[in-house]
């Protein structure tokens, strides 16, 4: 069984902010899992629940929950994946498109994160970076569980076909299919950014003519 977190805080209860080294080597090592390397069993709706209730705490002005979960298991995935297959047989890169469901097929559970701007004051690029961030706290919710976890995209998330099956409506979009598994092998490290290259300072300009 894998844990689960503690009970979520009461509405109005002091959050303290604390260090946490444990969380701090935990990112440190954090490492998304190859979609192919992800099998059963993957989380079941208890362990599925929480991580997605911990990835709906991303940060998100304005409280408007621009976003949505829609989740892909069992026989239902694989009418999914099926509907995705006919759908890329009919495009023109039709073998490539077809070859790269694997990514999709294999996981035991997928969430597709949409995307779902809301009108108002908050900026529309403001609220799809909120549905970034809740596509990032999940994998790392459910590697925390000790779930392998991929985060991706592909043709299907763009394709108008691909987006009505998966039962989107105007204005929405796929911010990414996170795949969720038990890993059948451990990640290797990858390259990472050489971190000089992009941290600059701001400095204040010269005033004209000193």
């Amino acid at each position: 069984m894998h844990p689960l977190p503690p009970p979520a805080p009461r509405f109005g209860e002091s959050l303290a902010i604390e260090s946490s080294p444990a969380t701090l080597a935990f990112l440190g090592r954090r490492r998304s899992a190859s979609a192919m390397t992800l099998g059963a069993p993957g989380p079941d709706a208890a362990e599925l629940q929480a991580m997605l209730t911990l990835a709906a705490r991303a940060p998100d002005h304005g409280k408007l929950a621009p976003w949505r979960f829609v989740v892909l298991s069992g026989s239902n995935k694989d009418a999914f994946v099926e509907g995705l297959q006919a759908i890329a047989a009919a495009r023109q890169d039709a073998g490539k498109s077809q070859a790269k469901l694997g990514k999709i097929r294999v996981p035991p559970v997928t969430v597709a994160v949409i995307s779902r701007p809301q009108p108002g004051e908050i900026p529309t690029w403001e609220q799809q970076l909120s549905a970034g961030a809740v596509c990032a706290l999940l994998i790392i919710a459910a590697q925390a569980m000790g779930y392998g976890a991929n985060w991706i995209t592909d043709w299907y998330a763009y394709d108008e076909a691909a987006l009505r099956l998966l039962g989107l409506t105007p204005g929405e979009q796929v911010a990414g299919f996170v795949h969720l598994g038990s890993p059948g092998e451990a990640p290797l490290e990858r390259v990472r950014p050489d971190m000089e290259r992009l941290v600059q300072a701001w400095t204040a300009p010269t005033s004209a003519g000193a």
